[in-house]
């Protein structure tokens, strides 16, 4: 997940080179849709956080030097605001990937997306306002999704990884009202916000990989890594993370933000499609409802909230 800088109004492109501006952000979708499989592939129950350290650790020096200038300028205040998100954002990370170990990679992709139905309903309680029928029916579409979703062949209690994912979800929504609501951030350059806040979450797993009981260390997980578990952190760090937020810079202002926010939302999309055709996922009836029903509510409730 990365943060866009709020950009001028894009000019107007012939659709030629809209589409040109399109698919980065289109790919970024994918890799991210299938960072839940690669996740799965690198981490097991005892090296969430080493991997968490690693894979941001990796990618943090070049997004420091890029942005030196502007983190230089950054005022006490925003530091705060920032390292503040990055508490948050480091709570996300843990539970997205405690939970994709515990969990299908459709099913986290899937579940992570209703973020798209928190946040408007979390907005709507924090102003006092009710939202729109529409979008309660779009919530509703996406909550029934989810519940067929993680009852796979027959109806069960939820896995830990699923419920994981959803507070995952939850947290997200709570990253994004306090990016809203912390004035000092508001204004703050997106490299550099993006750069402390993830430089905060580091320092967090650092921590947490001192303390015992916390599973293998950076260093030993690194050192049993074959050539899959490199490639598949490289693909977190490099794509997932590098490549998707200078995408998202560049995108922003070749196009308009609804435009991106469209394409970024075919995220769980992807995920689905790598965790069947490459992870060999199966969903069964009830799970294929579940996609398309969480699919068709997060679409809808885009429109809603829009």
């Amino acid at each position: 997940m990365s943060t866009i800088a709020a950009p001028s109004p894009a000019p107007v492109a012939s659709p030629r080179r809209a589409w040109l501006a399109d698919l980065p952000v289109l790919l970024v979708a994918v890799v991210w849709g299938g960072s839940y499989l690669a996740a799965k592939g690198v981490t097991t129950t005892h090296t969430v956080i080493a991997v968490l350290v690693l894979r941001f650790a990796l990618v943090l020096p070049v997004l420091a030097v890029a942005g030196r200038r502007r983190l230089r300028a950054l005022t006490p205040a925003q530091l705060r605001g920032a390292g503040a998100l990055g508490l948050v954002l480091g709570g996300i990370f843990l539970l997205e990937t405690y939970g994709v170990v515990h969990t299908s990679a459709t099913n986290a992709g899937l579940i992570i997306s209703l973020t798209m139905i928190f946040t408007p309903l979390a907005e709507s309680a924090v102003r006092r306002e009710a939202p729109s029928p529409a979008f309660l029916g779009a919530a509703a579409v996406s909550v029934c999704g989810v519940v067929l979703l993680t009852q796979g062949a027959g109806f069960t209690t939820p896995s830990l990884g699923d419920l994981l994912i959803l507070g995952a979800a939850l947290a997200r929504t709570v990253h994004v009202l306090l990016m809203a609501r912390i004035k000092a951030v508001q204004e703050a350059d997106s490299l550099s916000l993006t750069t402390v806040q993830l430089g905060t979450a580091v320092a967090v797993f650092a921590v947490l990989a001192l303390l015992p009981g916390t599973g293998a260390s950076p260093w030993a997980a690194a050192a049993d890594f074959g050539p899959a578990e490199w490639a598949g952190l490289a693909f977190l760090s490099v794509f997932c993370t590098l490549f998707a937020f200078f995408v998202q810079m560049w995108a922003v202002r070749r196009t308009s933000p609804s435009r991106v926010s469209l394409l970024l939302g075919t995220e769980p999309l992807w995920a689905a499609a790598a965790g069947i055709a490459i992870g060999g996922e199966q969903l069964g009836a009830a799970g294929f409802a579940g996609v398309a029903l969480v699919l068709a509510g997060t679409a809808w409730g885009r429109r809603a909230a829009g």
